[in-house]
């Protein structure tokens, strides 16, 4: 099974590794597209701090980004599941896991980046500042950009397996599964339940720290339970199996994915 996940807003700082190894990356159909970011990038942040500032949506408190993203080819680095933080990887806990849940780990996981276009957490990255919202002056938007790329490199990644999708729309932008690939896709929706002390009415919604939480989760359990699912049906069971409350769209037709709803109550 191949897990989408979309990076973290914040980073932790560089490592003290070695500098950036662009032929070392996962999926190296991407490297010639990773190659044209990564210039780009490094020179707008090197010769114009006021464009690349305002290119890349920061704020003045983010501004020291802008030299952080100049130097990135002599930047120590760090795996890739060390420099995402934030809520989804917390409760991910990439290093708390036993070692075959952390094979596992680095075998399924696939995150998105608006840089890299998609690394594994085993890569080996410097610490970054760019999202797949952002439009380059010369590529162009990030998301249309890596389009083109990943359509003839993640169906070959999925390798005939299911993908589970928990990426955010912005990061989905940059691949859609398609045709038998989509048959065995299912994308995830976090629904946050509570129940109107007044009406006593079920009321549910979409919560930023829920959604985030609740995926990272999710993929924590699958892996430590070395679930192994071949079809979304089967990953339905898997989740109900594990405790969660699963509803799910199975499409109408072929070549498109199914949506799961996992319904999540109380503090989480």
């Amino acid at each position: 099974m191949l897990v989408l996940l979309p990076p973290s807003e914040g980073k932790a700082a560089s490592g003290r590794g070695a500098p950036l190894k662009p032929e070392s990356l996962s999926l190296p159909g991407l490297a010639d597209a990773r190659a044209a970011v990564l210039d780009e990038l490094v020179e707008l942040c090197a010769a114009d701090e006021a464009k690349a500032q305002q290119v890349l949506g920061l704020s003045e408190g983010l501004r020291g980004e802008i030299a952080k993203n100049a130097e990135l080819r002599t930047a120590g680095t760090r795996p890739a599941g060390e420099i995402y933080t934030g809520v989804l990887y917390d409760a991910l806990g990439l290093a708390t896991l036993d070692p075959a849940s952390r094979r596992r780990a680095h075998q399924s996981l696939l995150v998105f980046s608006g840089l890299w276009g998609a690394v594994r957490v085993g890569d080996r990255i410097p610490s970054y500042r760019c999202s797949m919202g952002v439009k380059l002056p010369g590529l162009g938007a990030l998301g249309g950009y890596w389009r083109g790329p990943m359509e003839s490199v993640l169906p070959k990644a999925a390798d005939g397996g299911m993908v589970l999708d928990l990426r955010s729309s912005a990061y989905a932008a940059a691949w859609k599964p398609k045709g038998e690939v989509a048959d065995r896709t299912a994308t995830v929706r976090v629904l946050h339940s509570q129940i109107d002390e007044s009406t006593g009415v079920e009321k549910r919604s979409v919560v930023s720290h829920f959604n985030k939480a609740t995926k990272g989760r999710i993929v924590r359990s699958l892996l430590e339970a070395g679930a192994a699912p071949k079809t979304p049906a089967a990953l339905v069971e898997a989740l109900r199996d594990l405790g969660y409350v699963v509803e799910a769209q199975a499409p109408g037709k072929p070549g498109k994915a199914w949506g799961l709803d996992v319904v999540v109550s109380g503090i989480h």
